[in-house]
């Protein structure tokens, strides 16, 4: 595996109304790199929003779904979520401000 920068780590954030509420809790959701572990998310959320502390990160893998074309069937690609919670006296990430 080459090794992954941090600004290939997260992919995007997650907007769903449940991660909005858990954002109260200084909670963030994102798609991270499949093959990404949980320091490597820690080190991107930390250099990609100056000002962040990262307290804890839950991780979740979703395996692709099965997708039927005709007569051939097919997976659509897995997925890694990141749960990242932030620290109280962290700053909050200014992407999810106007949402």
């Amino acid at each position: 595996m080459a090794t992954l920068g941090y600004y290939d780590v997260i992919l995007k954030p997650v907007v769903t109304e449940k991660s909005m509420n858990l954002m109260a809790d200084k909670k963030y959701t994102f798609l991270v790199h499949p093959e990404a572990n949980k320091i490597q998310i820690k080190e991107a959320v930390e250099k990609m929003f100056p000002g962040t502390k990262v307290k804890s990160v839950h991780t979740m893998n979703k395996d692709g779904k099965t997708k039927r074309r005709g007569m051939v069937y097919g997976k659509t690609a897995k997925t890694k979520k990141a749960i990242v919670q932030l620290t109280a006296e962290s700053a909050d990430i200014e992407i999810f401000q106007g949402l």
